[in-house]
């Protein structure tokens, strides 16, 4: 059954998500660490009446995919700006767009990633979100020297299931979704009294002790930033084996696939993981979001996309490895392909622009009016409700502690 309209975001790395893209002759490598690059590129978004713009982040210089060897080519960018610190800048020079960044648990305290995501939270008005990511490279554990992590290969990888120490880091990010999620309700709405007359500031009584106590750390709050705008912003997890699926089942709103690449199954076969997922862990209150996630390479008005791609595949030496599919061709294909997705079941694709600003542009501009005519896409924003509300999911969020109380 079709949805009633398509949603849409992009995911945004460095100068885009193929390995040459910072030759290109539009892209812009010596502002990719400047502040003016970034809200380009989400006004861009904006523009195109996308849900949300995600920001992606590692824990260390950028790496080959999990399981291989880190890469030590010096002819692709290295290095990044922290995404939470990127969305946060973005959030007042937008209005109605969400923000989606990348933000590392395994070696950051639950604390400070409730914190920082409420603060996003409120300097964007309720557009907030944040996509947990795991860390399962010894390499990026040394840079912190707290924990180890044992290197993991592509032959630990059977069953289609995780190495076990990978399936302990996905543990443990669980625990800090649950956590951070009860550290936002650990102030009530109305816990600021701001009364100059009585001189109380904040009712004490309406804030919470969350009391948590797990196998991997122990957290017992209230958190010292209050509730954010949505009550609980937007979690999303990207998913391709088992244990993602069951962390999102679990604890996200919104989660994303990638149906068709190196090692996943086809459409169908990815929800009907998520679905097995969320029947083995009880249910949901709510119905899962699923994006799809498609690294592209659109037609330019001088270049076919096929011809693109593989023209910087020569400019990189090599194919582009991703974990998701890799799309190269028109607008109206790309329309097709997102129309099918949807009806499989896809609330909407989350796609990666090879190419920062050119595929992006092409979103924008070709992509997105080819999905307005079909009228499956907004022609506007809706009048309010924040991230939340453009998913489609409950604006109203009930505060666990407040009910208790």
């Amino acid at each position: 059954m079709v949805n009633e309209h398509l949603h849409l975001a992009v995911a945004l790395d460095g100068a885009g998500w193929h390995p040459a893209a910072w030759r290109e002759p539009a892209a812009r490598p010596d502002e990719l660490f400047a502040p003016g690059y970034w809200a380009d590129l989400a006004r861009t978004a904006e523009r195109g009446l996308l849900d949300f713009v995600a920001f992606e982040d590692t824990f260390g210089i950028q790496a080959g995919l999990l399981g291989t060897a880190p890469s030590e080519r010096t002819d692709q960018v290295s290095g990044r700006l922290d995404a939470l610190l990127v969305a946060s800048f973005v959030a007042p020079l937008t209005r109605r767009i969400g923000l989606v960044p990348t933000v590392t648990v395994t070696h950051t305290e639950p604390f400070h990633v409730a914190t920082a995501t409420a603060t996003l939270d409120h300097t964007s008005r309720g557009r907030g979100g944040w996509q947990p990511r795991v860390s399962g490279r010894a390499a990026e554990a040394a840079l912190v020297g707290r924990r180890t992590v044992p290197e993991i290969s592509r032959d630990d990888f059977t069953d289609g299931r995780l190495p076990p120490a990978l399936s302990e880091l996905f543990a443990e990010a669980g625990d800090v979704i649950e956590v951070v999620r009860a550290l936002w309700d650990s102030w009530e709405d109305d816990a600021e009294i701001r009364d100059v007359t009585t001189r109380r500031f904040i009712d004490r009584d309406r804030l919470h002790h969350v009391d948590f106590s797990g196998r991997f750390f122990s957290v017992r709050g209230p958190s010292i930033t209050p509730r954010p705008p949505q009550g609980q912003p937007v979690v999303a997890v990207l998913a391709h084996r088992a244990e993602p699926y069951e962390l999102a089942a679990r604890g996200a709103d919104l989660v994303f696939l990638t149906p068709d690449g190196p090692g996943s199954p086809d459409a169908p076969g990815v929800l009907d993981g998520v679905r097995r997922a969320v029947e083995a862990t009880g249910g949901r209150a709510e119905p899962l979001r699923v994006f799809g996630d498609l690294v592209v390479v659109l037609d330019t008005p001088g270049e076919p996309g096929r011809d693109r791609l593989q023209r910087m595949d020569r400019a990189a030496g090599a194919p582009i490895a991703s974990d998701a599919a890799v799309f190269a061709g028109s607008a109206a294909e790309l329309a097709d392909l997102l129309a099918d997705w949807q009806e499989l079941g896809f609330h909407g694709a989350r796609l990666r622009p090879a190419v920062l600003p050119d595929d992006l542009d092409r979103i924008v501009d070709d992509l997105v009016p080819h999905l307005q005519r079909r009228g499956v896409f907004r022609t506007a924003y809706p009048a309010d409700g924040g991230l939340r509300g453009l998913l489609g999911l409950p604006t109203d969020v009930p505060n666990r502690y407040a009910a208790s109380a």
